[in-house]
């Protein structure tokens, strides 16, 4: 009995000092993205530079920032105080992109009369910022911590232990750490208490702390349909969402629900509408911006040309840049087949709670738990379930990805669910509408604006969790010889990244991020920009 409680002592002590740095984290978030956030919804050219930067942060694997963190804190300051404050700063990494762009979005939409008003009344900088764009802030920046601290709880492991060339580095206390311990040891039963603590400080958390955040500053907000949804967007690339969304609900809200006639009439006219717009948006595009593509691949062949002959390129960096890209595909396509499964499953239960479920907040309550429980706390226990099945690293890879992306689809359309018109639901009910009928004019045409904002960041959160799903050590906790890896892929960039950085080739860790950074901004422009602006002209 004593060593039991000794056992739940310690790992109380480990998670609440975990807790210490994710609530030192997330304050440090806020405050950055206030400013962040207001200066860039204030100033047109800080925009232009600022939200493309963190479109990138926000995407690229928390690995990216270890060099930084080592440099600063763990090699400038105190060995205790170093590495506790590199582990503040990874998290703090991983909460904050996310926080930024929901204080953009709020500054931004607000009504020029209120700018004008505070003009009126003299009101300085200082003023503006405390009555004005703060408090607009607010409820945004709730919303998302909620989701940030998710996000940061799955990174706690990997912040907590990291590793670079021959040193090694771990907190002395940490729930993380002692997991993983326990985990390495092969010591399961404790590991199952370790995890039950867990859950109950997730729990608590959840209802101490966040739950009377979002009483306190939510209860002013509006109601109804014509709010513009809060937990809408992660970057400007998603403000086009809402504005898509219009048409799709001005469709079904000119439906009078009185007149049987009419009904059928307009919900045929509205689907038929849709669906028309939809073959347009497939056409291809006109060849305008065909010369201007055409033109930066001729300045990328040229710049490549120029370095290979001053010497910069050379046949071995050339080897480096093809091992990047293999990797950087192989990981790819397991984001993307992760993402498949992930919509083949999480539509229909989204579909299910929105329009059919009478308990749909008791659901989505044990979701949000589940939720902030991060893949890379069962990592060891989902390593040793599949050790004996073939490529079980590949299904491990797969099962990280797969809850790394699911729930930003589920709570996304969720979100996007509560501003539709109650007609849409109404129509549904009046006609008996199922079936294929109502997956295909009513499900997917109300939903489609949170399916694709959740779309965008469950893939940003595949790629951020490539760096635990391929490549899963106890390298901090262990040294030399006695290193443990749970589980390894054969390729990927997840794999390289942390290879690299042990091994110190930052020639290979430059390229896989500089490679990783291109992949992202060109699926943003062609891909994610293209797909909203149809959106917008389907829907809006």
């Amino acid at each position: 009995m004593a060593g039991l409680i000794s056992l739940v002592a310690g790992l109380v002590l480990d998670t609440g000092v975990s807790w210490l740095r994710m609530f030192v984290a997330l304050f440090l978030s806020v405050i950055f993205s206030l400013a962040i956030g207001i200066y860039a919804a204030r100033r047109r050219t800080a925009e232009r530079i600022i939200l493309p930067v963190l479109d990138v942060l926000q995407t690229l694997p928390i690995l990216t920032f270890f060099p930084l963190a080592i440099a600063v804190f763990v090699f400038v300051l105190p060995g205790f105080i170093g590495i506790n404050a590199a582990v503040v700063f990874l998290i703090f990494t991983s909460m904050t992109w996310n926080i930024a762009f929901a204080v953009y979005e709020a500054v931004k939409s607000l009504p020029n009369e209120f700018i004008e008003l505070a003009r009126l009344y003299n009101m300085g900088p200082f003023d503006q910022l405390r009555k004005i764009f703060v408090p607009a802030a607010m409820p945004r920046v709730v919303e998302q911590s909620v989701l940030s601290w998710s996000i940061g709880l799955f990174y706690l492991v990997t912040s907590e232990i990291f590793s670079t060339g021959n040193a090694n580095y771990s907190v002395t206390y940490g729930i993380g750490v002692a997991l993983t311990k326990l985990a390495a040891a092969g010591n399961f039963v404790d590991y199952g208490i370790g995890i039950a603590i867990f859950v109950l400080f997730v729990i608590a958390t959840r209802f101490l702390f966040f739950a009377p955040l979002e009483r306190r500053f939510t209860k002013y907000s509006e109601s109804g349909a014509q709010r513009r949804p809060r937990t809408l967007g992660r970057s400007r690339l998603l403000k086009a969402l809402w504005e898509g969304g219009t048409k799709v609900r001005t469709a079904f809200r000119r439906i009078d629900v009185d007149k049987e006639t009419s009904q059928k009439k307009n919900l045929k006219r509205g689907s038929s509408l849709l669906v028309s717009a939809q073959a347009e948006s497939l056409r291809p595009g006109t060849k305008r911006g065909a010369p201007a593509r055409v033109i930066t691949a001729m300045i990328v062949v040229a710049a490549l040309v120029l370095l290979y002959y001053s010497g910069l390129l050379n046949y071995a960096l050339l080897q480096d840049e093809y091992l990047t890209l293999i990797n950087l595909g192989a990981t790819f396509a397991r984001v993307w087949f992760a993402f498949a499964i992930i919509m083949v499953i999480a539509v229909p239960v989204s579909v299910y709670l929105v329009f059919k479920s009478r308990h749909e907040h008791t659901y989505l309550l044990a979701f949000q738990i589940f939720a902030s429980i991060p893949a890379t706390i069962l990592l060891p226990v989902i390593v040793a379930s599949f050790s004996g099945t073939p490529d079980h690293s590949e299904v491990v890879a797969f099962i990280v990805f797969f809850l790394s992306g699911i729930w930003y689809i589920i709570f996304s359309v969720i979100a996007s669910a509560r501003t539709l018109p109650q007609t849409i639901f109404e129509v549904k009910k009046v006609f008996g509408v199922k079936g294929a009928s109502a997956w295909r004019n009513i499900y997917i045409k109300a939903l489609i604006p949170g399916i694709v904002t959740g779309s965008v960041t469950a893939i940003a959160a595949e790629w951020n969790a490539s760096i635990v799903a391929e490549y899963f050590t106890t390298s901090g906790i262990s040294s030399g010889s006695n290193t443990v890896v749970l589980s390894s892929v054969h390729t990927g960039i997840g794999l390289l990244l942390d290879s690299a950085l042990n091994s110190g080739n930052f020639t290979i860790m430059i390229l896989a991020l500089v490679n990783l950074t291109a992949m992202i901004l060109i699926i943003n422009t062609f891909v994610w920009k293209r797909f909203y602006r149809n959106l917008a002209k389907i829907y809006g």
